[in-house]
């Protein structure tokens, strides 16, 4: 199983409330919404449920710290960065996403609990079909973070049938694949099939490769 790195307290107590507090769409009966807000170092972003001071004091306030994360987990990644991803995901209560490894343009993957007070964590697996599965337990402001690599970072997540599940992920994001999957090791038009192809055989058919 891929490197763990489990942080109690991630945000300050000021951008866990706001981000707590965000007026969000409602999400359907047994699906997921993802709202997605970007920022590059140069401080150019895309929002959709932030505003533009919150995205740059999170950028302030945490970049440094994923860049230490990264450099403990994948140090081979850390020039590579970008931009950050800090998407806010809610999950209906009886939702559930398959078991997948992120993209690779993902460098870094975190995960960090909002709402409710009690949930489901983030479910870790050794392989595709779930053997060997070890949770992170729900704990709120809790953040779980890793560096995927392709085939090796199996995971999922879900809502616990009683309450939405509402989490910040907060991703450093690359546009260079090529060079991912050459430290990564991995074939470059194999991995790209593979992460083209995947948003549709789980829109349709519920599964990915």
């Amino acid at each position: 199983m891929i490197k763990l790195i489990t942080l109690d307290n991630f945000l300050d107590d000021d951008d866990f409330k706001e981000l707590t507090s965000l007026k969000l769409k409602k999400v359907n009966d047994n699906e997921i919404f993802v709202h997605q807000n970007r920022i590059d170092k140069n401080g150019i972003s895309k929002l959709t449920c932030m505003s533009e001071e919150c995205i740059k004091r999170l950028f302030k306030n945490y970049y440094d710290k994923a860049i230490k994360i990264l450099t403990e987990l994948y140090p081979e990644k850390v020039n590579l960065v970008e931009y950050c991803k800090f998407d806010i995901i809610e999950t209906e209560k009886n939702y559930e996403f398959t078991i997948h490894d992120d993209q690779p343009e993902t460098l870094l993957s975190g995960v960090i609990y909002l709402t409710p007070e009690r949930n489901v964590g983030t479910i870790f697996y050794e392989t595709k079909s779930g053997n060997n599965k070890t949770e992170i337990e729900w704990k709120q402001n809790r953040g779980i973070f890793f560096s995927r690599k392709e085939r090796n970072s199996w995971h999922n997540f879900k809502g616990d049938g009683k309450t939405n599940r509402l989490v910040l992920v907060y991703n450093l994001m690359t546009t260079d694949v090529k060079a991912v999957c050459k430290i990564e090791g991995v074939n470059y038009y194999t991995s790209q099939f593979r992460n083209f192809f995947n948003p549709y055989f789980y829109r349709f058919f519920k599964f990915t490769i």
